[in-house]
């Protein structure tokens, strides 16, 4: 691999001077250049450019430097000097390229010219943009559009999202994957029955509020640490953080604030947690029960103290059958699903009967699970119980991936018709739009596989490595007949062409986007339902580029007929067309959408849970019965193992930035099995070993990903530690969650292997 392998314990705190090398680091290795010290300055802030990484929000006071060291590394590696150009596929083809690591694809630097795919010499070559647009036009009118896909990653700004859904619509197609569909499509699906909101319902400021947070399935040290800043924050004032996590993730036990001059000078840290459970992964429901089981059996021995009886009364249905099921549900089952002790479950209990104001903070080590919704259920049973939804310091905070993944629900990808005002669409535009379910993720996966899809369009991301099953996966991509993949670095995705394939490079955000009326600011959505406007200012990687919105356009203008209610070109020259156009859609939401790009922290687009106002079939926040205690769906006392994916501290999604996980103590590698010691020592294998991990899932029990070093990790008994998108074979397709259709990453049935 070219790193020298180290593994050893990771003794110190999440940010500190670790941080500081990894910006400097990334930084060397880029050679970005001091005009990225000049970007990251603007970053995060009112009149500069929005975070092109995660979605935590942006406060109306920011930091000096309101960016962590993830939001650093995706600046640099946006903003970084080298460049693919046609003579850079003249050296490649793509059968070698197959060969070469996701770092090193991305590494290689950004697109500079369109590209079409030619078999003959199995390399891109250049083509004219005039020329990709009329080829994708002409072939997309040939086809059945119910058959062609329009996926969307996260990064997308909403005026993108907006035309993307549009062209979509227009050309008759609502098969709109996007990555909420592998990530918090749980979220969508469980909270919107259970309190009519498909998104969180806190704010910001929220965290200044609590006195107890709840933590599950999530690791801000990784995914979101900008994050780290308010929970120590919560920390020092004295909130009780009781973490959920089947490993023990380092941001969650103890910080050291990289702004703040008296820790870094003496390296002292904030402690985060107060309470920490390592709950068995898939196991979260049984531990919540146990919560409810306490809290329940307090309220019962105080005479109706403990539960908030009047807001049950008042707002809710079903708590009667919830609370029944606490206290028939025996402590036994729950100590075993859960893999926690019943006085750890009471200890968390006591926290939140005692609690005034809590905050549920969850990721996807809720949601992507085969019993996701089950968990989603559970953790709104939990918050009901105390009316801990609708008032200041309370409520529901999942933490979101892509810097706009909420955002681009909102402006309707959706592939389910009921989510989008298609009524409204079709009077603004004077068209009839789709009105049958699209095929999401999982469908389109198994549509590829099948080949009966014939089209597909990405707008960003590398759909094809982050997909689960990539064995199957990878060699269907090549019976597609149409892909296109607009991007700014090449990755996996784009060295599995179909028989047509086009590779579009485009603007980044931090790029000045320069169209007719001036340069033009583009908008996203956070976790916490708040819009921001993003005006990027780097001169553009090459004078070859298009924004994503001209793309979208130039698509749009060779497929679809002529419509004298929308003109492309215009949209183009100023995107403050597109925001009227949406405010148009969604006046509710987007009132004055124009003047208020700039407000300090975002402007809020509402939320009627946040007011107690139930969007539910019943008209009342709603319990539910949980029928399974396991969120795994699948019986592993027969040799399985569960199966975490997990990301590094040097990785975005499937963006790896280097090989040094710091937190976990792994460096330079990512072919590792982390594993109990004492699973170990029952399997005969020893720290170092090579082991296999071979699927344990049906039509996947073939799969394996070969030649695994393991690594003795602190992690419960019968659950593996791998890393994602590596991993992502071992996922069947069919392995997902129930209803929201999620893949389920976070318990995948797996068996172990020793490497002769």
């Amino acid at each position: 691999m070219g790193e020298k392998v180290e593994i050893k314990p990771y003794t110190g705190a999440a940010g500190g001077w670790g941080s500081v090398k990894g910006l400097a680091s990334i930084g060397r290795r880029e050679q970005s250049g001091p005009g990225v010290i000049a970007e990251l300055a603007r970053q995060n802030k009112a009149g500069g450019f929005q975070c092109v990484s995660c979605a935590w929000g942006k406060p109306e006071h920011p930091h000096p430097f309101e960016f962590c060291e993830n939001g650093a590394k995706a600046t640099a590696w946006e903003l970084a000097r080298f460049r693919v150009t046609p003579d850079f596929f003249r050296q490649h083809s793509l059968t070698e390229l197959q060969n070469w690591r996701d770092h090193d694809l991305e590494q290689a630097g950004r697109l500079t010219h369109p590209m079409r795919f030619d078999a003959a010499t199995d390399r891109y070559i250049a083509v004219s943009w005039e020329e990709a647009f009329a080829d994708i036009g002409a072939k997309l009118k040939t086809y059945d559009p119910t058959k062609a896909i329009f996926y969307t990653s996260g990064r997308a700004a909403l005026e993108t999202s907006y035309m993307w859904q549009l062209l979509a619509r227009m050309y008759g197609s609502q098969n709109l994957p996007d990555s909420s569909n592998m990530c918090h499509e749980t979220t969508s699906v469980g909270l919107k029955a259970c309190i009519g909101s498909p998104v969180g319902t806190i704010t910001l400021e929220d965290y200044t509020k609590c006195d107890a947070i709840f933590y599950f399935g999530q690791n801000p040290g990784t995914n979101s640490p900008r994050f780290l800043h308010d929970l120590r924050a919560c920390a020092k004032r004295g909130v009780e953080i009781v973490v959920f996590n089947p490993l023990r993730e380092r941001g969650l036990e103890r910080f050291t604030d990289p702004q703040n001059p008296v820790e870094m000078a003496t390296n002292t840290s904030t402690n985060i947690a107060t309470q920490y459970h390592q709950v068995k992964a898939g196991g979260d429901i049984a531990a919540m029960m146990g919560i409810v089981k306490h809290v329940v059996r307090l309220d019962d021995e105080s005479g109706g103290q403990v539960i908030d009886h009047a807001f049950i009364a008042e707002h809710t249905k079903g708590f009667d059958a919830v609370a029944a099921k606490a206290r028939e549900t025996g402590w036994d089952e729950i100590e075993r699903e859960s893999g926690l002790t019943q006085g750890a479950l009471e200890a968390a209990g006591a926290v939140y009967a005692r609690s005034k104001a809590a905050i549920c903070v969850y990721g996807m080590g809720l949601t992507q699970h085969v019993h996701g919704i089950a968990n989603l259920q559970m953790l709104v049973n939990l918050m009901l119980l105390r009316g801990n939804v609708g008032r200041p310091g309370a409520g529901f905070g999942p933490v979101r991936g892509h810097s706009n993944v909420q955002g681009q629900r909102t402006v309707g990808i959706s592939e389910k018709p009921e989510l989008v005002p298609l009524d409204q669409l079709a009077r603004q535009f004077d068209f009839e739009p789709p009105r049958a379910l699209g095929w999401d993720t999982v469908a389109t996966c198994e549509a590829v596989a099948r080949r009966e899809a014939k089209a597909f369009l990405g707008l960003g991301g590398n759909f094809a490595r982050a997909i689960p099953d990539t064995a199957t996966m990878e060699p269907a991509w090549r019976d597609l007949d149409l892909v296109v993949n607009i991007a700014t670095k090449l990755n996996r995705t784009h060295l599995w062409p179909g028989r047509t394939t086009y590779l579009l490079p485009c603007l980044g955000r931090i790029e000045l986007d320069q169209q007719a009326s001036g340069p033009q600011t583009v908008t996203m959505e956070d976790s916490f339902s708040r819009i921001y406007g993003s005006l990027g200012r780097v001169a553009p990687a090459a004078e070859t580029l298009l924004s994503e919105p001209a793309i979208v356009a130039g698509i749009a203008k060779a497929t679809l007929a002529a419509n004298p209610t929308i003109d492309w070109n215009a949209w183009v020259g100023d995107y403050g067309l597109v925001r009227d156009a949406i405010e148009a859609t969604w006046p509710d939401l987007f009132a004055r959408f124009n003047d208020r790009l700039e407000v300090p922290g975002g402007f809020w687009k509402g939320n009627p849970a946040t007011h107690r106002e139930w969007k539910t079939a019943s008209g009342r926040a709603e319990f539910n019965v949980p029928e399974v205690m396991s969120a795994a769906g699948f019986d592993d006392s027969d040799g399985k193992f569960r199966l975490v994916t997990l990301r590094s501290n040097d990785q975005f999604n499937t963006t790896i930035y280097g090989y040094d996980d710091r937190f976990r103590g792994i460096k330079g590698t990512r072919e590792v099995a982390m594993m109990n010691r004492q699973d170990m020592a029952a399997l005969g294998v020893a720290d170092g070993d090579s082991v296999d991990l071979v699927g344990a899932h049906g039509e996947n029990g073939s799969t394996r990903v070969a030649g695994l070093r393991v690594v003795a990790y602190n992690i419960p008994r019968g659950c593996i530690g791998g890393y994602y998108p590596e991993c992502n074979a071992l996922i069947p397709i069919a392995h997902h969650a129930i209803e929201s259709h999620v893949p389920a990453a976070k318990t995948v049935p797996v068996r172990v292997e020793k490497t002769a």
